[in-house]
């Protein structure tokens, strides 16, 4: 009569518990033994009693095993990141694929192409996008243009006030020359009215405000004979 089927549960009895630990652990460090010979396999085995007792078995070294075993462990949870990455890559790419011809088919038919497979409501639709699109091609543009136009005024605005102040520049000189004329003319007037002929040095101004104002000097040659010298011309330009 062979023997029952043994149901694999904990051990309630503390005494059966160890000697059924000593006998099965001597079991496992014997098969572990025995694989390591008849395969020529590296093992190695750790097992600690319910008491924490260390039991362990290596057919090399235990410090070779472990370090063995954590170099296997790392190459393999690299090949399976590497490999989990290539999937994922080979993922995003299907997708993005995807998404371009769709873009490529809105866009010819945005372009007005292959629109014969087209219902009404897509046609609509896409009228609809194209109007919406060309309302903001036109908001873009007038602004553009009055961005332009107010440069232009700011322009226009530094032009006329460089011209004013050029206006007075020339208010200015204009009262310098009247005061000039005054001072150089005042005098001689009032000594004698007729001495502009023997005067040295003397200037000539039109009478027109708004005229050229030509300064000349006049010196007597030596043989009492007048000589005149060129002198440069100074005028005012009249603003309109």
């Amino acid at each position: 009569m062979g023997r029952g089927k043994i149901v694999i549960r904990r051990i309630d009895n503390s005494a059966s518990r160890q000697v059924t630990f000593s006998k099965r652990r001597n079991g496992l460090l014997k098969k572990a033994k025995e694989l390591a010979i008849l395969c020529d396999a590296e093992v190695g085995v750790v097992v600690f009693s319910g008491t924490g007792r260390l039991y362990d078995y290596a057919s090399t070294s235990m410090k070779s095993v472990i370090e063995r075993y954590t170099r296997a462990k790392a190459e393999n949870h690299l090949i399976l990141d590497t490999a989990s990455e290539i999937k994922f890559w080979q993922r995003e790419a299907t997708s993005l694929r995807q998404q371009l011809h769709k873009l490529q088919e809105t866009h010819r038919q945005l372009m007005g192409e292959e629109l014969s497979g087209l219902s009404v409501k897509d046609l609509e639709n896409l009228e609809n996008q194209l109007e919406m699109r060309l309302r903001g091609v036109r908001k873009t543009k007038e602004q553009l243009l009055i961005n332009e136009i107010q440069e232009l005024n700011q322009k226009g605005s530094l032009i006329h006030q460089e011209n004013m102040e050029l206006y007075q520049k020339i208010n200015i000189m204009h009262q310098e020359n009247r005061e000039l004329h005054k001072k150089v003319y005042a005098p001689t007037e009032e000594n004698d009215p007729n001495r502009n002929s023997v005067i040295p040095h003397s200037f000539h101004i039109t009478k027109e405000v708004n005229a050229l104002i030509h300064l000349g000097l006049r010196q007597q040659h030596q043989h009492g004979e007048e000589l005149k010298l060129g002198a440069p011309k100074l005028g005012i330009f009249q603003v309109k």
